[in-house]
């Protein structure tokens, strides 16, 4: 299921250019010197993917805790409606449940910090702006963080965060490198693709959880994730 997180990153990135891509076209980066500018947005992105997989990891615990509970198929099969009901609804209606209110002033101090940095062309504000929007709240990363609950385990909550954060990566990057290329028409075509792709992640998800023995897609209950039962003796 880790493959998925990379396939909705890449897919999810167009919508994330909306958000966050004025962040990433106003980081301070040289224009002028082509390597050093590169090096730059790497640092930005090193950023962000802190930001995740520090997010994947308070959500693995999260995950983890659910599994030892003994309900980890029926948490796969939650969270896969959760991911299909999460994409299919339309943002206004998510707009009238603000799940960052409890954490606005939080948020508030984020931005404020934000705003900070990019008066600094250094690395270590670069890469400070990575790790402060990657905390912002965003609707696609709430749809990967089911995701990472879903893996029920602390490292793989981190990879599955980390994978998804490699796939913003390119069209992210691409905001700086290729404006001509991406063309309005070109973004409606990918809008469009996303909630296929997030309805998709979430049926495999689904099916994972009812455990119908299928290899690779929905393997049996002992094959799930990992072993339920430890053999000690």
């Amino acid at each position: 299921m880790l493959y998925s997180a990379f396939i909705f990153g890449l897919i999810s990135s167009l919508h994330c250019i909306g958000m966050c891509g004025p962040i990433a076209m106003m980081i301070p980066v040289d224009s002028t010197n082509p390597t050093k500018k590169a090096t730059q947005i790497i640092t930005y992105h090193l950023g962000r993917l802190v930001a995740y997989a520090t997010i994947g990891l308070l959500f693995g615990l999260v995950g983890k805790g659910f599994f030892l509970a003994g309900i980890q198929q029926r948490l796969s099969i939650f969270i896969g409606v959760a991911m299909i009901i999460t994409i299919l609804t339309p943002e206004r209606v998510l707009a009238n449940y603000n799940f960052s209110k409890p954490v606005y002033r939080l948020i508030s101090k984020i931005k404020m910090a934000l705003g900070k940095q990019f008066k600094n062309r250094s690395y270590q504000s670069l890469f400070t702006i990575g790790v402060l929007n990657g905390f912002l709240p965003c609707g696609m990363v709430y749809v990967a963080l089911f995701g990472a609950i879903a893996m029920q385990n602390v490292s793989l909550g981190i990879t599955y965060m980390l994978l998804f954060g490699l796939g913003t990566i390119p069209m992210m990057s691409s905001v700086t490198y290729l404006n001509s290329f991406m063309t309005l028409s070109f973004r409606n075509k990918v809008q469009k693709a996303i909630p296929y792709v997030g309805v998709i992640i979430g049926v495999l998800f689904i099916l994972r959880g009812l455990g119908l023995g299928i290899p690779y897609i929905s393997p049996a209950k002992m094959s799930l994730f990992v072993q339920e039962t430890p053999n000690c003796h």
